[in-house]
């Protein structure tokens, strides 16, 4: 849709099928569309010249908390000042109360699908943005939460939008 209104952009993934689905879905939009592979924490972009990031559903697949780091991190070095980050991630509240974080990670568990994952409190996103100097506009979202002592069904995902400082 950013294309279709003249917007310059790039999809980036590790993913080749990915990228090949995204490249079928986006016929008719060529001019302002690019296609990449990369992996999160090493973006094939130039320092300070994107004025929207969008992490959805990314971060959160980062199998230590270094990567993920270093992906907040990249994202801080290609947004201009003031560009937005628009992020889509799982929320801590996906695993029950009791579940333990992978031994020297402070948000990293496995107990989601069997590999390491990115499972943060809103406390420690908002914390971990605010290091890589993004600070949060708005509440920050949070979708599919339980009740309380009831484990989640699915994915607990937080949205939020955050700009660069």
């Amino acid at each position: 849709p950013l294309a279709e209104l003249g917007w310059h952009v790039i999809g980036l993934d590790l993913s080749w099928p990915m990228l090949e689905g995204a490249r079928a879905r986006a016929r008719g939009t060529a001019a302002h569309l690019l296609f990449a592979q990369a992996p999160m924490e090493r973006l094939p972009v130039a320092d300070r010249s994107v004025d929207l990031v969008v992490a959805h559903g990314i971060w959160n697949l980062a199998p230590t908390s270094a990567v993920f780091r270093a992906a907040l991190a990249e994202a801080a070095r290609v947004a201009a000042p003031g560009a937005t980050l628009f992020l889509f991630t799982f929320s801590r509240h996906t695993l029950a109360d009791d579940a333990r974080a992978v031994r020297g990670e402070p948000f990293v568990f496995t107990q989601f699908s069997g590999a390491p994952q990115v499972f943060l409190t809103e406390s420690q996103l908002v914390e971990e943005l605010a290091l890589a100097r993004f600070v949060v506009d708005g509440p920050v979202a949070e979708y599919n939460r339980p009740p309380a002592g009831v484990v989640a069904q699915g994915p607990v995902i937080y949205e939020a939008v955050a700009r660069r400082i």
